[in-house]
C-alpha cells in the first residue's frame, strides 16, 4: 500500500505545519506572560507616582508648618468669627454691657472704614492693638469693644451703624440695642429688579405687608441691534418697577415717619399690591432698604426718605416668602474676635 500524503509530498508539510502551529502557541503563552508583566509593571509604576505625589504634598505641609513655627509667617487673622443673631445676639450683648472698668478703661468705637486707623490713634488704641490695627480695617465700618488690659478686643458688623456716637473710653462698653436688635416701630422693605415687599414691624412683630411683582425681562443672548434693543426694554421696566416701589414707599411709609396730623394718603394697599394688617403704621422711627445692592442705592436715591440703613441681602422666591428671608438675613451681627 502507498501513503498517498507520501507519494505528494504532504507528509512533510503537515509535520512543518504541525511544528508551526506548536511554535505559535509557544510564542502566543509568552506574549501574554509579557502583557501581564507590563500590565503588572504599569499599576506598579502608577502606585509609585501616587506614593511621590503623597510624599512631596506633606513635605509641602511639613515646612509650611515650619515656617509659620519659626515665626517667617507673619500674617494677621481673627482668632474667631461668627454670626449672631436672636437669643445668641442679645447673650452676647448682655455680657459686652456687664464689663466693668475703671473710669476710662472700655472703648467704644464707631469705626466707618475710612479713616480707622487714624480713630483709633486718637484715642490711643493703636497701642493696645499693635498690627491687629490692620484686621479692624479690613472688617470695618464696624463697632470696636476694647479695655485697656486687651482682655476684650472684638469687632461688631450691626445691621444699623450708628452714625451720631461718639468714640470715647468709659467705665464700661456704650452700645444701643437697636444697632442690633429689632426695636420699636420700624419699616424695612426690599428691591429686586422685579419683586417690591414692605413690611412694617413692630420689634419682632409684623403688623403689615405690601408686595408685588413686575414683568422684567431676564438674560438675553442675541447680540447686535437685538442686543441693545433687549437692554433699552429691560431698562425702562426696571425704571418702571422702581417707580412703583417708590410710590409703595410714598403710600404705606412716608406718611408714618411724620408727625400723626400730617399724615396723607390711602392706609390700604392699593390694586397692585397684597396688604395684610392695614392701618397701623402710625409712628415709625425707621425705614431699612435691603435687596440688590445697586437697585437698593437708586431707590435711596431716588425717594424723599432717608433710610437708617441699607443691606445687601440673598432673598428669593415670591415677595412675602422673600422678605422673610430678607428680615432674617438683616438681623444678623458679624462678630470679630480680633
Amino acid at each position: 500500500m502507498f501513503d498517498l500524503d507520501e507519494l505528494l509530498g504532504r507528509a512533510a508539510l503537515k509535520e512543518r505545519i504541525d511544528e508551526l502551529e506548536d511554535e505559535l502557541e509557544h510564542m502566543e503563552s509568552r506574549y501574554e506572560a509579557e502583557a501581564d508583566r507590563r500590565s503588572e509593571a504599569a499599576t506598579a509604576r502608577q502606585d509609585a507616582e501616587a506614593q511621590v505625589n503623597r510624599l512631596e504634598d506633606r513635605i509641602a505641609q511639613l515646612e509650611g508648618e515650619l515656617d509659620r513655627v519659626e515665626g517667617d509667617d507673619t500674617s494677621l487673622e481673627v482668632r474667631r468669627r461668627e454670626q449672631l443673631r436672636g437669643g445668641r445676639l442679645e447673650h452676647v450683648l448682655d455680657r459686652l454691657e456687664s464689663v466693668r472698668t475703671d473710669s476710662e478703661g472700655a472703648l467704644t468705637a464707631v469705626l466707618d472704614g475710612d479713616d480707622t486707623r487714624e480713630t483709633l490713634e486718637q484715642v490711643g488704641a493703636d497701642e493696645i492693638l499693635g498690627e491687629r490695627v490692620t484686621l479692624l480695617e479690613d472688617v470695618s465700618p464696624c463697632v470696636c469693644c476694647l479695655d485697656d488690659a486687651g482682655l476684650v478686643s472684638v469687632a461688631l458688623e450691626p445691621p444699623a451703624m450708628p452714625s451720631d456716637h461718639e468714640t470715647g473710653w468709659n467705665d464700661r462698653f456704650t452700645l444701643e440695642r437697636e444697632w442690633f436688635l429689632p426695636t420699636g416701630r420700624y419699616a424695612i422693605a426690599l428691591v429686586r429688579t422685579d419683586l417690591f415687599a414692605l413690611g412694617i414691624y413692630d420689634g419682632d412683630e409684623r403688623l403689615e405687608y405690601h408686595g408685588f411683582e413686575s414683568d422684567v425681562k431676564g438674560s438675553h443672548s442675541k447680540g447686535g441691534f437685538s442686543q441693545a434693543r433687549f437692554e433699552r426694554i429691560r431698562n425702562e421696566q426696571i425704571d418702571s418697577h422702581l417707580d412703583r416701589c417708590e410710590e409703595a414707599l410714598a403710600e404705606h411709609v412716608e406718611p408714618a415717619l411724620e408727625p400723626a396730623g400730617r399724615r396723607t394718603g390711602s392706609e390700604t394697599s392699593s390694586a397692585t399690591t397684597a396688604g395684610d394688617g392695614a392701618g397701623e403704621t402710625a409712628g415709625l422711627d425707621r425705614l431699612f432698604l435691603v435687596g440688590q445692592r445697586g437697585v437698593v442705592d437708586t431707590l435711596a436715591e431716588e425717594i424723599d426718605l432717608e433710610p437708617a440703613a441699607t443691606a445687601a441681602v440673598d432673598a428669593t422666591g415670591s415677595p412675602k416668602s422673600a422678605l422673610e428671608d430678607a428680615v432674617h438675613s438683616f438681623w444678623t451681627t458679624d462678630l470679630h474676635v480680633i
